[in-house]
C-alpha cells in the first residue's frame, strides 16, 4: 500500500516527563497472564454482565472468552476491522469499526446493525475512522472520529503530521449524530464519568486526556483531565471506584518530540523511510489509573514476553484485562497484588 503525503504542521510539545524515560511504574506490574485469541490484533477489551470478555480482531471477527480468559468462541463478524469495543445495559456489543463506523452487535444472533456508517457526514466532515465509544444510561453513544486525513493503516502519519483533524462525536437513540469537539489529536479512547457529569476522549498524538462537561456549573466547558502524559495515551475505561484506566500504548518517543518543531520537511524525511527506521512502540506493557482529579493511582509497567503496546484496557473486579493492536492473545493481571 503506498504512503499518502503528509503535511507536517509545526508545534513544540511540552518537555517529557522523567517517568518517560523509565521502563517500570511506581506500582510493581503484577504476574500478567496470556490468553490465546484465534486471530490477530485483538485491539480492545470489554466484559459483559456475566464476566465474559469480549475483543475484535483483525479480520472483523468478534471473540468472546470465558470468564477465566480461556475458551475463545466467534460470535459475530463485522466485515470490517472493530477497534473499540463496549457493551450497552442489555449486554449488546457496540463496535467501533475502523472500516465500517459505529456499529451494534447482538451477541446472542450475530445480527450486526449500523448506527453510523463510515463515510456518513456528520457536521463539518464524514466518519473516517472511527475508533473508541462510552455508551450512556439514556443509550447516547460518544465516540471519536481519529483522523479526516489518515485510515488505520497509516494511523502513525496522523501523529507525525499533527494537523489534529480527530473529532468527538455523539449519538442519539433517535438516530441523530452531532460533533461535539473537533480539531482532537488523534481522538482516541472515550469514557464517561461514573456520574455522567462529563465525558473524556484521549488526544494520542498531544499526550493528553480532553475533558468536557456535561452536568453541572461547568456544563458546557472543556479542560484537560491529564496533560503532557509520559506516553501516548490510547483507550480509556472507569471501573466501580471511580478511576480513570488508561491504555498506554508506548512510552513517549524521544525522536519525534524532538523534530515536532522543525521544518516540516525533517518529518516528512522520517516518513518516507522503510517502516523498520520509522519510530515504533517500545516493547513493553503498560497502564495506568487516574481519579477525577487527573492524579496517578496506579501506574503499571513491564517488559511481558509475547505481549506489548496495550491499546485497551478494561478492570472488572480485581482483574485486569489488556488488549493490543498487535499479537494474537489478551492478557490479564490480579491488581491485589499489585505493590508500592
Amino acid at each position: 500500500m503506498a504512503k499518502p503525503r503528509i503535511d507536517p504542521v509545526v508545534w513544540r510539545p511540552e518537555r517529557a516527563p522523567a517517568r518517560a524515560r523509565q521502563d517500570s511504574g511506581t506500582d510493581r506490574m503484577p504476574p500478567v497472564r496470556l490468553h490465546a485469541v484465534p486471530g490477530q490484533g485483538p485491539e480492545d477489551v470489554a466484559v459483559d454482565s456475566a464476566g465474559r470478555v469480549h475483543t475484535g480482531l483483525a479480520d472483523g471477527r468478534l471473540v468472546r472468552l470465558s470468564t477465566d480468559g480461556t475458551g475463545p468462541r466467534v460470535i459475530a463478524e463485522t466485515g470490517g476491522r472493530p477497534l473499540g469495543v463496549e457493551l450497552d445495559r442489555d449486554d449488546r456489543l457496540v463496535v467501533c469499526d475502523a472500516a465500517r463506523g459505529l456499529l451494534r452487535v447482538d451477541p446472542d444472533t450475530a445480527r450486526v446493525s449500523t448506527l453510523v456508517a463510515a463515510g456518513t457526514v456528520v457536521g463539518s466532515a464524514p466518519l473516517r475512522l472511527c475508533n473508541n465509544a462510552a455508551v450512556a444510561g439514556d443509550g447516547s453513544i460518544w465516540f471519536s472520529d481519529s483522523s479526516q486525513r489518515f485510515g488505520l493503516p497509516h494511523w502513525k502519519a496522523d501523529l507525525l503530521e499533527h494537523s489534529g483533524t480527530g473529532r468527538l462525536l455523539r449519538w442519539r437513540p433517535d438516530g441523530r449524530t452531532e460533533e461535539v469537539l473537533t480539531g482532537l489529536q488523534f481522538a482516541n479512547g472515550v469514557a464517561l464519568a461514573a456520574d455522567e457529569s462529563y465525558v473524556v476522549v484521549a488526544e494520542t498524538g498531544a499526550y493528553r486526556l480532553t475533558r468536557v462537561w456535561l452536568a453541572g456549573p461547568r456544563t458546557g466547558e472543556v479542560d484537560r483531565l491529564a496533560d503532557n502524559l509520559p506516553g501516548f495515551p490510547d483507550n480509556l475505561a472507569p471501573d466501580d471506584d471511580g478511576l480513570l484506566w488508561i491504555a498506554m500504548g508506548s512510552p513517549r518517543n524521544a525522536l519525534l518530540d524532538r523534530v515536532s518543531p522543525w521544518h516540516p520537511a525533517v518529518r516528512r524525511a522520517v516518513w518516507a523511510l522503510p517502516d523498520f527506521l520509522q519510530p515504533k512502540p517500545a516493547d513493553t506493557a503498560w497502564v495506568q489509573a487516574v481519579d477525577a482529579e487527573g492524579r496517578v493511582r496506579y501506574d503499571l509497567q513491564a517488559c511481558v514476553p509475547g505481549f506489548s503496546m496495550v491499546t485497551g484496557v478494561r478492570r472488572h473486579g480485581d482483574t485486569v484485562w489488556l488488549g493490543s493492536l498487535h499479537g494474537s492473545a489478551v492478557a490479564a493481571f490480579d491488581l491485589m497484588t499489585a505493590t508500592s
